[in-house]
């Protein structure tokens, strides 16, 4: 079961390229500052997003830190698609009703059904990955506990620990940052329970491109292996 729950956390990680922004999760909603205001607001003028990721992760059991490099892809509300490494040697989708992992080089797809899954630490992380871009406060506070914000020549970056306890189980403390003129994603960063660290720097964005459907409903072919780990618990 540890297995999969590291499994699972870097998975969510992945899928966690655009994350929502939260107040503190008290009955009163505190005053949002105004570049954050304004972030807000211009997401509501995306539908889609896409964007070259280059892909850190850093583990206290290794001196160099691993990078790749890869692109993702994002369709209101909450569709993904992720790739990583070229040719992609990672493939993360966020169907309409599941997150779909698949190993080209592995031949193996492992299925992670985003229905019917009982309350629990599984459907807590779920839930941060449907957040998708927030387009208000109140779907900030749903999510997330705002812990800091600090500015940094022209970005602001956000320090955030998700709400539920089974989710900060998994990654206690997430930090993101965003360009203060334009709004663009600069970067989010996750820190896991284990205390490695996971960053994605976004360069390239593109705001509402064309997207084909297909991204995020791709075929498994049938010489792979389908799995759902989820099954095994």
């Amino acid at each position: 079961m540890l297995s999969i729950m590291k499994r699972w956390s870097r998975l969510a990680a992945m899928l966690l390229v655009v994350i929502a922004v939260a107040s503190p999760g008290s009955a009163a909603q505190p005053v949002l500052s105004p570049p954050v205001e304004r972030w807000l607001c211009a997401q509501t003028n995306m539908h889609t997003w896409s964007a070259d990721c280059v892909q850190t992760r850093t583990f206290k059991s290794l001196t160099q830190p691993l990078i790749a490099e890869g692109r993702v892809w994002f369709s209101a509300p909450n569709q993904f698609h992720w790739e990583l490494g070229n040719p992609p040697q990672t493939i993360a989708v966020r169907t309409k009703t599941s997150l779909l992992v698949i190993y080209p080089r592995l031949k193996r797809a492992e299925r992670y059904p985003t229905e019917g899954i009982q309350a629990g630490p599984w459907r807590e992380a779920l839930a941060l990955l449907e957040a998708g871009f927030p387009r208000s406060q109140e779907q900030l506070n749903a999510q997330f506990n705002l812990l800091s914000e600090a500015v940094s020549a022209n970005q602001l970056q956000l320090a955030l620990e998700p709400k539920s306890a089974g989710a900060r189980r998994m990654m206690p403390q997430i930090r993101i940052a965003f360009d203060m003129q334009t709004s663009n994603l600069l970067f989010t960063e996750l820190q896991f329970a284990d205390g490695s660290i996971m960053r994605n720097d976004f360069k390239n964005p593109q705001l509402n491109p064309a997207i084909d459907p297909g991204l995020f409903s791709p075929e498994i072919p049938t010489d792979y292996k389908v799995v759902e780990p989820l099954k095994k618990l």
